[in-house]
Formats: C-alpha cells, sequence, structure tokens
C-alpha cells in the first residue's frame, strides 16, 4: 500500500527476493559471474570486507590508557565510547535496507568501507574526545551497514556456492578480529609509540579493501541470481544449513559465530557482532507462513532478548575493558593485546561445536548454565589473581563469550516456521543489543568512582546471573508458534 511504513525485515525481504529470482537470460537456474576474473574479485572484496568489520572495535581496546591520557578522557567517557559499537550497530544497521533498495548492496558496502577508512584516519587527528567519538561512530556506522548486507551479497553473488564464501567471510572476521587485538600494540611501538600511529595504520587495510568494491559497486546487479538450488532449504542466509534451515533444530556448524566474529551463522546471523538487521538479512527470503505471532507479548522472546542482550554485552565489555583490567594489574600492554586475542579466537572453534551440541538436547539450558559458570568462575579470578592466572581467564572467559553462537541456535530451534525465525531473531537481537549499551558505561563509571576494579568486576559477575536465568528459560523445549 502507497504511503505504508515498512520495517527493515521487510525491506531486506525485498532484497533476497530480487537476489533469488532466476535469471530472464537462464530461467531454473543460477547464472555465475561473468567471468573468472570477475569472480575472483568478488571474493577478494568479499575477504578484505570482513577483515575490516571488526579492527575499529578489537585495536581500540589494548591502547584504551594511552587514548585516555592524550585525550584528557574520564572512565565514566571512556565507558560511553565502549558502549559505542552495539549503539551504532543497534542505529545504523536499520538504515541499510533502505539504502541498499536505493543504491544496491554493492554500492552500500562500498561506501560502508570509506566511511570505516575515514573514520579509522580521522580518530588520530583529534584533539579531543568529541572529535574522537565522531570519528569512531563513522566507522562504527560503515561496519554496521556492512555487517548488515554481507548476507545479501553472498548470496546474490555466489548463490550456488553460499557454504564456500560464507565460510571465507567467517574466516576473514575471525581473523581480522584476533589479529587486531594482537597485533595492535607491537605495530604501534614499531611505529613510534604513539597511539595515534597505532590506531591510524588500520585505515590503510580499509583503504585496500575499499579498492575491489570501487569496481563491484558500479553494477546494481552485480553476481549472481540465485534459481531454485539457492531457494532450498538453509539458501535464504550466508550458510548452507542453519537454525530453522531444515525445521525447528539446527545442524552441524549452522549458526556458528561469536560476538566478535566467526562461525557460519545462517538464518540468524554470521557475527557476533551484527545486531538485529543482520539477523533479519539472513532470514528475509522467509514466506510469511504461519499464524500472526505477537512477539512483543511472547515471554519467550523477551527471555531470548534478554539473554541476548546480556551475551553481548559480557563481549563488549570485554572488547573494551578487558586488556585495560590486565594492564592495571601489571600485564604489559603487549600481553594484554594477545590475551585478549586469545579470548576472541575461543569463538572460532566453539562456534562449529556448541550449535552441534546444542542440537542434540531438547532443553539448552544446561549449556547456558556451563558458559554461565565458567565466566563466573573467570571474572572470580581476576579479582582474585589478574595477573597470576591472566592465560586462564582468558581462556574461561573467551568460552564463556561464545554463549553467541548458543544463543542464534536456539534462535532457531524455538521456532517451526520460517517466518517464526525471522521475526523472534529479528526481536531478540534488536531488543537484545539495546539492552547491551549501558553495560560497558557502568563499568567506566563505577572504574573511574571506585579507582578499581572490584566493583566493576562484581557488576560484570552480577550480569551473568540474569543471563543464566533468561537462558535457561529460553532453552525450554517449547517454541514461539506454540505461543501464538
Amino acid at each position: 500500500m502507497v504511503g505504508m511504513h515498512t520495517s527493515p525485515s521487510d525491506d531486506l525481504a525485498t532484497l533476497d527476493t530480487a537476489a533469488s529470482a532466476p535469471s530472464p537470460a537462464e530461467p531454473g537456474g543460477p547464472r555465475r559471474a561473468a567471468s573468472p576474473w570477475r569472480g575472483r574479485v568478488m571474493a577478494a572484496g568479499l575477504l578484505l570486507a570482513a577483515l575490516n568489520l571488526r579492527p575499529a572495535v578489537t585495536t581500540l581496546g589494548p591502547l584504551l590508557e594511552e587514548v585516555r591520557d592524550g585525550l584528557g578522557m574520564s572512565g565514566t567517557v571512556a565507558g560511553v565510547l565502549t558502549s559505542v559499537p552495539p549503539a551504532c550497530f543497534a542505529l545504523f544497521g536499520f538504515t541499510a535496507p533502505r539504502l541498499a533498495r536505493r543504491w544496491g548492496p554493492g554500492a552500500v558496502v562500498c561506501a560502508g568501507l570509506a566511511a570505516i577508512a575515514a573514520g579509522l584516519l580521522l580518530r588520530p587527528f583529534a584533539g579531543g574526545t568529541v572529535v574522537f567519538l565522531a570519528a569512531s561512530a563513522l566507522a562504527l556506522a560503515g561496519i554496521a551497514v556492512s555487517n548488515v548486507l554481507m548476507p545479501v551479497i553472498v548470496k546474490r553473488w555466489f548463490p550456488d556456492r553460499v557454504g564456500a564464501m560464507t565460510g571465507l567471510y567467517s574466516m576473514g572476521l575471525s581473523l581480522g578480529t584476533a589479529v587486531a587485538a594482537a597485533v595492535t600494540v607491537p605495530m604501534t611501538d614499531a611505529l613510534g609509540g604513539s597511539w595515534r600511529a597505532g590506531l591510524g595504520v588500520w585505515a590503510l587495510l580499509a583503504a585496500v579493501a575499499l579498492v575491489p568494491w570501487l569496481f563491484l559497486a558500479r553494477d546494481r546487479t552485480s553476481g549472481a541470481e540465485s534459481g531454485p538450488e539457492a531457494n532450498g532449504p538453509g539458501a535464504n542466509g550466508p550458510g548452507a544449513n542453519g537454525p530453522g534451515a531444515n525445521g525447528p533444530v539446527a545442524s552441524a556448524s549452522d549458526a556458528g559465530g561469536s560476538e566478535t566474529g566467526g562461525g557460519t551463522g545462517t538464518r540468524t546471523g554470521t557475527d557476533t557482532d551484527t545486531g538485529a538487521p543482520a539477523a533479519v538479512a539472513e532470514t528475509a527470503a522467509a514466506p510469511a507462513d504461519g499464524p500472526a505471532i505477537r512477539i512483543a507479548r511472547s515471554p519467550l522472546a523477551w527471555a531470548m532478548a534478554v539473554f541476548f542482550g546480556f551475551q553481548a554485552t559480557a563481549a563488549y565489555i570485554s572488547m573494551g575493558w578487558m586488556p585495560q583490567i590486565f594492564r592495571d594489574a601489571g600485564v604489559s600492554a603487549s600481553t594484554s593485546g594477545l590475551l585478549l586475542a586469545v579470548m576472541m579466537a575461543m569463538g572460532v572453534p566453539l562456534a562449529f561445536v556448541l550449535p552441534r551440541i546444542a542440537a542434540r538436547l531438547r532443553h539448552q539450558g544446561v549449556l547456558v548454565v556451563i558458559l554461565g559458570v565458567l565466566g563466573l568462575i573467570g571474572y572470580g579470578g581476576l579479582w582474585l589473581a589478574p595477573a597470576e592466572g591472566a592465560w586462564l581467564w582468558a581462556l574461561l572467559l573467551g568460552v564463556a563469550n561464545c554463549a553467541f553462537p548458543l544463543a542464534l541456535t536456539m534462535i532457531g530451534m524455538r521456532t517451526r516456521t520460517h517466518a517464526g525465525v525471522v521475526r523472534l531473531s529479528a526481536f531478540a537481537q534488536s531488543v537484545g543489543y539495546l539492552l547491551s549499551i549501558p553495560g560497558p558505561l557502568l563499568v567506566g563509571v563505577l572504574y573511574q568512582h571506585s579507582g578499581g576494579w572490584g566493583q566493576p568486576l562484581a557488576l560484570m559477575a552480577g550480569f551473568m546471573v540474569p543471563q543464566i536465568v533468561a537462558g535457561v528459560l529460553a532453552g525450554r523445549d517449547r517454541t514461539l508458534e506454540d505461543e501464538g
């Protein structure tokens, strides 16, 4: 109807439908890229884009102390800074579908990479906190829109290689996340010790990634149009088999991924790190089957949203503050960066293991409890012996942060219809990311006013309690449609 408001899921459904329509020239079958070199450029563009979707976040934590000193930033303001990523993902991610309808997904991703490069380039020249926050928000806005549209890009350009290209994208995402955390401090030292150089150098990687997209963005219909093969089970996202793809139970390595990167999520999102629109992007092709669901009145939906929100809170607190916790305990800056990299890297193998285990259980509450207990042990260890047991605490907290792929798997298992997956995923992730915004800020406030990490660590451990409770409730063997 003319003038009717459309939601991001409606917009992405339109995009995905366009991507799935058979080519007029080749009805009934997928059409590959026009030439081998173009296919290679597309694959290179996908990998390079993935490498740039986390360094803006994970490079800041290891250098947060130097940034605060250089800009005169209080702990409270630093808390605001560490809350910017989920806020930007929730805010700017919802603009991506409309922009993609207007300009095409490739052009929007190209613009997103340009925003990442510009934001990372401007941050080192910031003379004050406001400019630094604005430059960070610019880079994160580019990350947000690219996060959302990557699933659409994968399906549109590689309809008969969705699984392989998703693996490439996920590998790049994980690699960018861990490497950025690990090498930022050594690279800063090699560049003279200036945090400005250490952060600004990552703009070069974004600029390199921009090159292939300048060519790909010229064609709004780049790549292939999918046919029946791409419309089968599991083809509505960047993975071959995902939560809800072939029924309510996820299969092996289907909902993989961590809040910080990695995995091969399908109907419910690839990364972590990516927000509600990303989930909608990967599920939007689902038909509107089943009865109407009043999602906001569903106890299951709210339990899932709270679980998702608190696990996202833990992830962004880790990315923003964990290196500082180790540094204040006497661990060197370079080792603190490596510890963060270890935490991030734990999500890669477990993203493939947890969904497989979860799919075999009728009630996923036991996994929720195990991850929560490991998180509590990790926070307790940081309070008692942060330096002496640093590597152990990093491993435990890295495992605890794998609640993200578990949440994605549970979203698929708690629905029976494609429409249910779409709505539950969008609701859980949109509400969840909004809930996650205050957490890093509160940690900064407590750190500023208490002068130590006792109270902030108590808060982090306290966040685990509602995460466990909500996860147990969300993990019960029932579906969203049962509440309709």
